[in-house]
């Protein structure tokens, strides 16, 4: 059989190749050539096809097949066999295949050997694939080799203790012992494999990361040496010694340092020499002052320390490299909460970084923006967000819009630069925006009462501006139905009035109830407006005309509303004027205390007579309605409904537990207001039994849908929504 071809012309020839199928057949073509070899026992050659064989693995083709040919390298006494063998079982086998344990006594023996590096090639493959059962037989072996003489070896061995560590970590205290003279060594690999075992075991149990808090006084000198030291070629990386290894002994000192006071105090100085020190012209330099500021950040470092750490990152931010500018934004991030202050310097720094063209960095610095915002920069910070909001990408709208919101509602110096902020938003972003933020607005109108007509007018200017953001013409729809009179008679006093008459006005809502733009949403919305206004308005006419056309809309929301409107005007029209009046001030009041958050929601119930009720709910003919045990009580008007709903008085209602899961127990309890019988307050207990605090508690009171406007009469339920967080 003529000699196989070498791994050099197998690559030329692989290279020549001009199609994807023209490889593939000379990959397949090899590959039957060296099948035929291994069947053949040809041990001439197997290291020459083994090593062919891994080079088209590595291209991603198969090449299982030669997983046995690796062992039987091996175990030869060749070290080039050797050397091929290990790199094939590194590359082929993995501990999910039992082939691997084949190997246990090969390895055994090698890593015994009289030559170090077939020692090495041992500890190399044991450190890479090494299965839990080889790492518990041969984890003697290991300790043995690293307490040896030769830094070769020991550099391996630690390594490869890293990995005995992982696979089976309750085999740590055997390394212990070995590593009480690892950080006296002068060599840099060891130190720096040294560093690494030490890091490895202090992150995976208690007990060594406080017996290896007594090294950080030698950590410090070696970190101090390698700072103060000169130029070094064998270490040297752009002209900084050993970056590497300075890397590594930060990292160790943020472990040991964290959340230790004396560990903390000892390492203050050479952290602060580091960070004022190193080069930063270049990557590396930069690379050390990044895992100087996270050692800072994480230990118990001096407050000075920590604002000179803030610092370096805001150098970090008009660097020109992009990945530096997000790591910068990215940790300053994480410490906003703890150096707010001193994170508050490099605000229009990081302000800028909202015009940046990156949208990962653009992402982070609107995050921190508004980690950022207070009562005192409020109006500044809004306007930069706001213009951002206008020219940023469709991707950040909504995000953006959420913020903008939230910091409003915490940090408004006025009702009206709160009311103005929304609308701005509503108006430039209006279809991102979350979908509760529309009843946020209008609770917060409604309670505004000295803006009521400053916000009308402002709202019917939008609206004769723009009605495709349907959120912003839901709110102008609600407003202009509650304070449509208001914005009639003129009487703004914040700006100058407009003159606007009541047909204009209905102009605008019937508008908006046949263009296209509308939802269904809104379409509902602009109806009740109309319907509202038949009470503040004098075109009464025109108002029945606008709601009897919608009784046979195909929309069967809006053809209900209209058909229920028709009947308030017919046979209800004693009680319109009461049942369409403004909205009531949105009262909450949250009590916090022992973990219960108690909530009052103040609910009316106007007065009606038995035999309004009953037409209302269209007489007699009820949907049957399983029975229950009730009181008896004497016949009246109301027949059988009034004897299933019970008395209207509600003298007395019962507690009802609503919710009793993971922890979280929501109790209702019902009581009539002395001063008033016709206002009932329910109230809500959240109760925490657990021993973790509960965070994003969301808690939201509305009217189902199945309720329509008839049935809703009963009880006039204010929308109210809002997040607790302990």
């Amino acid at each position: 059989m003529p000699a196989p071809i070498r791994l050099r012309e197998l690559i030329r020839t692989i290279r020549t190749a001009r199609t994807q199928a023209e490889e593939r057949e000379m990959i397949q073509k090899e590959c039957a050539a060296i099948r035929s070899s291994f069947r053949e026992e040809d041990n001439t050659y197997r290291c020459r096809n083994v090593a062919k064989l891994l080079y088209m693995h590595m291209l991603g083709y198969p090449a299982h097949f030669g997983q046995l040919e690796c062992l039987k390298l091996i175990a030869s006494q060749k070290f080039t066999d050797k050397r091929i063998g290990y790199l094939g079982a590194m590359l082929l086998l993995d501990e999910r295949q039992d082939v691997h344990l084949l190997m246990t006594n090969c390895i055994k023996n090698d890593l015994n050997h009289s030559t170090q590096y077939v020692q090495g090639l041992a500890l190399c493959t044991l450190g890479c694939m090494g299965s839990s059962e080889m790492c518990r037989d041969l984890a003697g072996e290991v300790e043995k080799l690293l307490k040896t003489s030769n830094s070769y070896l020991r550099k391996k061995a630690a390594l490869c203790a890293v990995h005995v560590i992982r696979k089976v970590p309750e085999l740590m205290e055997m390394f212990l012992p070995a590593t009480k003279n690892l950080l006296s060594e002068k060599n840099h690999g060891v130190l720096h494999t040294s560093v690494v075992l030490l890091t490895e075991m202090c992150e995976r149990s208690p007990d060594m990361l406080s017996h290896f808090r007594k090294l950080v006084p030698q950590l410090v000198r070696i970190l101090k040496n390698l700072i103060m030291s000169g130029y070094s070629p064998e270490h040297d990386v752009s002209g900084i010694s050993d970056p590497f290894l300075q890397v590594r002994i930060l990292r160790l000192l943020r472990i040991l340092g964290k959340g230790d006071d004396d560990s903390s105090e000892a390492m203050n100085d050479i952290l602060a020499q580091v960070a004022t020190n190193t080069e930063t012209s270049k990557n590396v330099g930069n690379a050390i002052l990044y895992e100087t500021v996270l050692t800072i950040m994480d230990i118990k470092s001096e407050s000075g320390l920590r604002v000179l750490a803030i610092n370096i990152l805001g150098r970090f931010l008009l660097n020109n490299d992009k990945n530096i500018r997000y790591v910068a934004l990215t940790s300053l991030l994480k410490t906003v909460q703890t150096d707010h202050n001193a994170v508050q310097r490099h605000r229009s720094t990081i302000v800028d970084c909202l015009k940046d063209l990156d949208v990962s960095i653009k992402r982070r610095a609107m995050e921190l923006s508004f980690a950022l915002v207070n009562g005192n920069n409020i109006r500044g910070m809004m306007k930069e967000l706001l213009y951002f909001l206008d020219s940023c990408d469709p991707d950040f709208k909504a995000d953006c819009a959420s913020g903008i919101f939230l910091a409003a509602e915490k940090y408004a110096p006025s009702k009206r630069w709160h009311i103005d902020t929304i609308m701005r938003v509503l108006t430039t972003a209006g279809s991102y925006v979350r979908d509760d933020s529309v009843p946020n607005l209008i609770q917060l109108i409604t309670n505004s009462v000295e803006m009521h007509a400053y916000t009308v007018q402002r709202l019917y200017k939008a609206l004769l501006d723009d009605i495709s953001q349907q959120p912003l013409v839901q709110v102008a729809s609600w407003c202009i139905g509650e304070y449509g009179d208001l914005l009639v008679s003129g009487q703004c006093e914040e700006e100058e009035p407009i003159q606007v008459s009541e047909d204009e006005v209905l102009d605008v809502l019937e508008g908006l109830l046949v263009s296209n733009l509308s939802t269904p949403v809104t379409r509902g919305y602009s109806l009740t407006a109309i319907m509202k206004l038949s009470t503040r308005f004098s075109s009464l006419n025109r108002i029945k005309k606008v709601v009897s056309i919608y009784g046979s809309s195909i929309d069967v929301e809006l053809q209900q509303r209209a058909v229920e409107y028709n009947a308030l005007f017919k046979k209800y029209d004693h009680m319109r004027p009461a049942l369409l009046e403004r909205m009531p001030i949105m009262e909450k009041t949250i009590f916090s205390g022992d973990g219960i958050f108690t909530v009052c929601l103040w609910s009316v119930f106007p007065v009606l007579q038995a035999n309004d009720l009953l037409d209302l709910l269209g007489g007699n003919d009820v949907v049957p309605i399983i029975q229950t045990t009730v009181p008896t009580k004497p016949a009246s008007a109301g027949g059988e409904l009034l004897d299933l709903l019970g008395d209207l008085s509600l003298t007395v209602i019962p507690p009802m537990t609503a919710y009793n899961k993971n922890g979280l127990i929501i109790e209702f309890t019902f009581e009539r207001s002395n001063p008033n019988p016709n206002i009932a307050v329910i109230t809500i207990h959240a109760t925490n039994s657990t021993e973790a605090d509960m965070t994003e508690f969301v808690f939201q009171a509305a009217v189902p849908k199945v309720c329509s406007f008839p049935s809703c009469i009963l009880i006039n339920l204010l929308f109210m929504s809002w997040c607790i967080g302990t």
